[in-house]
């Protein structure tokens, strides 16, 4: 027996002594490992999440900007034609290499901390800002259009890129308006694209005289290709191929020629308009997804700001400053917004049936050890002193367990965000050490020596009890009415993503609070036609049942918790999966797709109807230039009944196959999209194709979407209206379960173009971000689970021993074993099935209420996707009905298994630790 010092017992008794805990953790020493690993797990999960979501930020950041192109987050400043007419300074010497490089330092600095620049990629110069159309004969025409070029003299060339034939250019030992030729370089694309070989000579026609030569004297690769330097400006890497505007659209090359770095005034001899310009490129290792808010503010003020003004001020007065960098980071702020919330629903969810299945711990210690703590205090034990003693002694085990936990997370997932980490660590460790003496402190509050019974049919609360379930309960319907009332989408306000996170936790704790109050009612009106039942195991399971301990809420809540999180968490996972899988469909129209047909292959479409996988070839005849009335549309040729019928297989876009069919007569009947349904209305108006093929058209049938053409502008006619048919053939859709892709390939031949829809789906993905937040809500569903079962093990472990000793009595009385396990499982069900039930309409009830805000297309497939509208939240039966039969079934298999261990033991043994009990 544990001696306390002498003196005043309240004085004695709050002086915490060592021998105290060290013999408490000899005598129990299972105990307190079991506890020390309970803190240490749920120490790593609170530890690492945090970490994961600062991986995860990071990453998408990162991401969304390497996926944004240096075009896209590159600042580019660029002086305007009143540089050079409104300067008093020579316009010779405005384009020199020193007006050029001088200010291009200042520049790097200006942005300071607050945007981080990369100085090897970025760069400057001078270019023509008008295209120089070259009409030699040599060079590449696709449609019989002349190339057009920019001459660009952009400094540090020699370091970015690598000579691979011939010399770099040199300037004109007279640079300026005045110059014979020039001398250029480009790179191996642009040189292999557009017919350029060393020695070439381009000719560009001047305002007066003579056309201006340039001689290309070099071709480099670029070292860094997909960099800043070499992609930012277009064309300047490679060529693109461009479009011209008009009825009849025609290709043409538009390409870079490298002047060297000082030739800059020889730009002034050809009527480009040539200006100086500077690229700065942000270095994206250095941005960091915390700075969001600041980089956010810097990229403003260089747009128009004080950073704007130190701009004009170091190059000029006349100057354009533009980037898209602010849309690139606002596209990501909102996809944080979008996914924060429900990271934080399943963050909120397992963190709350953590907390209170380490408060159940706390519970159960505390009850094993009523009768000592009662002695304790009926022996003079002050209230402070016990409680002070009881912290010491779990303290000693939580701390410690909860630092290694901490320290696994941290090796574990990262090293981001120590502070939140370490406060989440240090929350589990004090729930855990305050557990025990703060349920002490309640139930020992008054020295007793015994306690009457607590059945949950005779119990009553308490007017503290009440008063403070009243309360939290009118907080809860008021937040919940709120959420409701305003929805879930709070146009900003941080107030709305926190209801959102603590919505299915409120509706759990009022969910709880009603089922533990209702529990009671249906026992009482079965107490009475239980009296005349036949047999022991009935009434008896039921008057045990309502005889169950009446503390039963934080069990309860820790359930119908983990049930709602799970739940919602699954729900989440399912409706990503349906979105990706809707999202593939749009993109490829069909589960593949193989476009790009070589003209000439008819048997194309038997060879791919013989290969494996494959149920249904749809052929399709595609012009992405055909004109309606004088606005450019995608036109479909298809036979309607097969297109007919795969549009209904997807179940979007269906129609009936006969408004689609043509019957000779002079409109053919059409199907179109929205937009031209709205321009043209039942009118007919005439179309044009690219072939020169043409016929009047009507609107029959408006869909947004299409398989052959997705949801742009579009025409879908049966092919047999059109001049030569569905020959040739453009693309062939296919059906069927798992196609193979190389079988698919083979027979579409080596120029097709072959995409299934199982490749889309893993390519809709766009940030780290989003799979963080499905690993996260993964994850937060197997601890919630865990916890939910780790919750009803010790709601079932507190009542085992009184439960054991409750047999072994009964079978001195001729109670069987079969008897026996039938009475423990039907004492148990009762409560696992409020819970089980309880736990699935509280998560559909969450899930409905959430379902309206929360649009999973963003968290799913990446920005600009094809989706049909939103995605939202729908409740999944599996994720509602497995966590909630779940529980039943742990319940009804830890009441089997204890019956059949107490029939081992034997009644005289139980008998006689139910006495030392």
């Amino acid at each position: 027996m544990t001696r306390w010092p002498s003196g005043r017992p309240g004085t004695a008794a709050s002086r915490v002594t060592v021998p105290w805990v060290r013999t408490r953790l000899r005598t129990a020493p299972g105990a307190a490992a079991a506890l020390a690993l309970l803190v240490a797990v749920t120490a790593f999960l609170a530890a690492a999440l945090p970490a994961a979501l600062d991986r995860y930020d990071k990453e998408g950041m990162r991401r969304a900007l390497e996926a944004a192109g240096p075009p896209r987050t590159s600042v580019q400043i660029q002086t305007s034609d009143a540089d050079m007419y409104l300067s008093d300074r020579p316009w010779e010497d405005l384009l020199s290499q020193e007006a050029v490089e001088g200010p291009f330092a200042k520049l790097l600095a200006l942005p300071g901390r607050a945007l981080p620049l990369d100085a090897e990629q970025s760069s400057a110069g001078v270019r023509t800002t008008r295209a120089l159309k070259a009409p030699d004969a040599y060079l590449s025409q696709p449609d019989g259009v002349a190339p057009v070029f920019h001459l660009v003299a952009q400094g540090g060339v020699a370091e970015h890129s690598r000579l691979t034939e011939g010399r770099l250019p040199k300037a004109p030992e007279d640079p300026g308006p005045g110059a014979d030729s020039l001398e250029a370089a480009v790179t191996t694309e642009t040189a292999e694209k557009l017919n350029i070989r060393v020695g070439s000579v381009v000719h560009f026609p001047r305002a007066e005289g003579d056309p201006l030569p340039v001689r290309v004297t070099g071709l480099v690769t670029p070292r860094e290709p997909d960099g800043a330097y070499w992609s930012t400006l277009p064309a300047l890497g490679e060529p693109d191929l461009l479009v011209t505007q008009g009825p009849v659209p025609s290709q043409y090359w538009a390409g870079a020629l490298l002047v060297a770095p000082d030739a800059g005034p020889a730009l002034l001899a050809v009527p480009g308009a040539p200006a100086r310009y500077w690229t700065l490129a942000p270095d994206l290792s250095a941005v960091q997804s915390p700075d969001l808010e600041d980089l956010t503010s810097a990229v403003a003020s260089l747009e128009g700001g004080p950073l704007l003004e130190r701009i004009t001020a170091t190059v000029s007065p006349h100057l354009d400053v533009s980037t898209e960098l602010d849309d690139v980071l606002g596209g990501y702020a909102g996809l944080w917004s979008a996914i924060g919330p429900l990271v934080a629903v399943a963050a909120f969810g397992t963190g709350t049936v953590a907390a209170v299945v380490l408060c159940m711990a706390g519970g159960l210690a505390a009850e094993r050890r009523r009768a000592e703590l009662a002695l304790l205090r009926a022996r003079g034990a002050s209230l402070r002193g016990l409680a002070g003693r009881l912290l010491a002694e779990t303290a000693v085990v939580a701390v410690p367990a909860a630092a290694l936990g901490l320290l696994a997370g941290r090796l574990a997932v990262g090293t981001g965000r120590p502070a939140q980490s370490a406060v989440a660590a240090g929350a589990v460790a004090l729930t855990a050490a305050l557990a025990l003496p703060l349920r002490a402190t309640a139930v020992h509050r008054a020295v007793t020596v015994h306690t009457g019974r607590e059945d949950v049919v005779r119990a009553r609360a308490s007017k503290r009890r009440l008063v403070a379930e009243v309360t939290l309960l009118a907080v809860a319907v008021g937040a919940v009415l709120t959420l409701r009332t305003r929805g879930t989408s709070a146009d900003g306000d941080p107030t709305g993503d926190e209801l959102v996170s603590l919505a299915p936790v409120l509706v759990a704790v009022v969910a709880a609070l009603v089922l533990v109050r209702l529990y009671p009612l249906p026992l009482r009106g079965l107490a009475r036609p239980a009296r005349r039942m036949r047999g022991v195991v009935g009434p008896l399971s039921l008057a045990r049942a309502g005889r169950a301990g009446g503390s039963t809420v934080l069990p309860l809540l820790a359930l119908l918790t983990a049930l709602t999180t799970a739940a919602f968490g699954g729900s989440v996972l399912t409706g990503v999966a349906d979105a990706r899988e809707r999202a593939s469909v749009f993109a490829v129209g069909a589960d593949a797709r193989v476009d790009n047909l070589a003209e000439g292959a008819a048997d194309v479409e038997e060879r791919v109807r013989r290969a494996p996988g494959v149920e249904d070839v749809t052929p399709v005849k595609v012009s992405y230039f055909a004109l309606a009335g004088n606005q450019r549309v995608s036109l479909a040729g298809v036979e309607p009944d097969a297109y007919a019928a795969l549009s209904d297989r997807l179940d979007d876009g269906a129609f009936d196959a006969d408004t689609l069919k043509a019957d000779g007569e002079d409109t053919v009947p059409a199907l179109g999209s929205p937009a031209l349904a709205e321009r043209f209305g039942d009118d007919p108006f005439p179309v044009i194709l690219d072939d020169g093929d043409s016929f009047t058209a009507q609107v029959v049938a408006v869909r947004t979407w299409t398989p052959a053409l997705g949801a742009d502008d579009f025409l879908v006619v049966d092919g047999s209206a059109l001049r030569a048919g569905l020959e040739p053939r453009t693309g062939l859709l296919v059906t069927g379960d798992r196609p193979d892709a190389a079988a698919l390939r083979k027979a579409a031949g080596d120029d097709a173009q072959v995409r299934l829809r199982s490749d889309v789906v893993a390519a809709t993905v766009e940030s780290p971000l989003q799979t963080g937040a499905e690993r996260v809500y993964a994850t937060a569903a197997a601890a919630g689970a865990a916890y939910a079962a780790l919750a009803l093990l010790l709601t079932l472990l507190r009542a085992a021993p009184e439960r054991a000793a409750l047999l072994a009595r009964l079978r001195t009385m001729g109670l069987t074993r079969a008897q026996g396990r039938r009475l423990l499982v039907l004492e148990s069900l009762p409560q696992a099935v409020l819970a089980a039930v309880g736990g699935a309409l509280t998560a559909w009830a969450a899930i409905r209420l959430l379902a309206p805000g929360i649009d999973l297309t963003t968290v799913a497939v990446a920005a600009g996707a094809p989706a049909a509208g939103r995605v939202l939240l729908r409740a999944d039966q599996l994720s509602l009905l497995v966590p909630a039969l779940a529980v039943v079934a742990l319940t009804v298999g830890v009441a089997a298994a204890q019956a059949w261990w107490s029939g081992r033991r034997g009644a005289v043994r139980e008998l006689r630790a139910g006495d030392a009990r």
